[in-house]
């Protein structure tokens, strides 16, 4: 079924390219590139999207067991993700130096062994939790990996898909928000830390089989050539977008676990399958992003998400209800995926030569984006006994990045030289 879609979604863009004089795809999607690479880039993301946020779904009983405060849970949940945004920068440069499936192998190490050490010697403050953090922001930092490996395989015709493919990854969030509460209910919070580290072993030795570097990797730049994209202004616009959907995607899915049981009194574990709904809505779209904005251009897709995204999000502020809560909440992770995977058809067509440093880039405002999310989100709760003003101020961002999509756009499509839709 998913094979037909792309085939059919392959059709239309051969048929849409001859009718405006551009050159259609010479490969199907499902030719063009290396799947067992595609196959092995997305498992690699998916479960270190699910430890990246694990805190997330812990942050009940963590902050139960050690008296945690509202804004150190939300700093305590932030932190993985601002980690991983400033890390995202270092596997950029080291995946165009290395390759990137070397720059997976040592990032996937790092993070078994560190949750390992947590589980095997206890988590017993709040310092301690963030430690945690800085050493979970390796697993979000994969993003710089991951979706490279995939699309240095694929043409500019498949980017968004495969992209999109690669970038749905971040379902491992679903993963954590599902199974981290129960089995914290049922063996402890610490111990899942350790019980993390089974599947992540697992898909660790799939990726070493499976993922190959792309034969057209770059040759080794001096340190200061990564950084040139920052020169242009391009780069800037890319990473700005992206601090806003990717930021509520995963700031949304550290802070929702809290969210639901201080606002409505659920229990960890229905919080959780409450999260998880949200987040699988999210996820699912990435790669759907990604084929849409191939179809009708990047830059129309993020129009549409922005302005989706903040009515949702000024309606999740006023909602009183967890139906209504739940809905709006479902809307905007919808919103923010297909973003998500919109930027990130954009990204290859303005800066294909510098793939790995820009996915770096682009993901480090991402998680900032997302690291302001699930702190303010906390601090909003300490200081005026509500989430409202948080959401609020976020919505707000996403009108600001609409109106930034609207005035760039013409330019755009001027100036860059590509195939693919803009």
């Amino acid at each position: 079924m998913a094979t037909a879609y792309w085939e059919r979604e392959g059709q239309a863009a051969t048929a849409d390219a001859a009718a405006e004089g551009a050159p259609p795809p010479t490969t199907s999607f499902w030719k063009a590139g290396h799947t067992p690479t595609l196959i092995a880039a997305f498992l690699y993301f998916d479960l270190a999207f699910m430890v990246w946020v694990l805190l997330g779904p812990l942050a009940p009983e963590i902050a139960k067991t050690l008296g945690l405060t509202s804004a150190e849970k939300g700093l305590m949940v932030a932190t993985p993700t601002l980690a991983g945004a400033l890390l995202r920068v270092v596997n950029g440069l080291l995946v165009d130096r290395i390759g990137p499936k070397l720059s997976g192998a040592i990032s996937q190490l790092i993070v078994i062994a560190g949750l390992f050490l947590a589980w095997f010697m206890g988590v017993n403050s709040f310092a301690g939790t963030l430690a945690l953090g800085i050493v979970l922001g390796f697993a979000g930092a994969s993003f710089a990996i991951a979706l490279p490996l995939a699309s240095r395989w694929y043409p500019p015709e498949h980017q968004g898909k495969a992209m999109g493919l690669a970038g749905m990854g971040n379902s491992g969030t679903v993963l954590a928000s599902l199974f981290a509460p129960l089995l914290a209910k049922m063996f402890g919070w610490n111990a899942v830390l350790g019980l993390a580290c089974i599947p992540l072993s697992l898909v660790f030795f799939v990726y070493m089989i499976m993922a190959k570097d792309a034969p057209s990797q770059p040759a080794p730049r001096k340190l200061i050539d990564y950084f040139e994209p920052l020169r242009q202004g391009d780069a800037w616009w890319l990473m700005a977008f992206y601090a806003v959907t990717f930021g509520g995607f995963v700031g949304l899915a550290a802070s929702l676990p809290i969210y639901f049981t201080d606002q409505f009194g659920l229990t960890p574990i229905v919080a959780g399958y409450c999260t998880a709904g949200c987040v699988f809505a999210g996820s699912l779209v990435r790669p759907m992003g990604g084929a849409l904005a191939d179809r009708i251009g990047g830059v129309k897709a993020l129009m549409m998400v922005y302005f989706v995204a903040a009515l949702a999000l000024a309606g999740v502020a006023n909602a009183a209800s967890l139906p209504a809560s739940l809905g709006f909440f479902v809307v905007a992770m919808l919103a923010l995926g297909t973003g998500n995977g919109s930027v990130f058809q954009l990204v290859p067509q303005r800066f294909q030569a510098e793939i790995g440093v820009m996915t770096g880039l682009v993901g480090m405002a991402g998680g900032i984006g997302g690291f302001y999310l699930a702190s303010s989100l906390g601090l909003a709760k300490q200081m005026t006994g509500s989430f409202a003003p948080g959401f609020l101020i976020f919505a707000g961002l996403a009108v600001v990045a609409l109106v930034g999509v609207s005035m760039i756009k013409n330019r755009w499509r001027a100036t860059w030289k590509t195939a693919a839709r803009i």
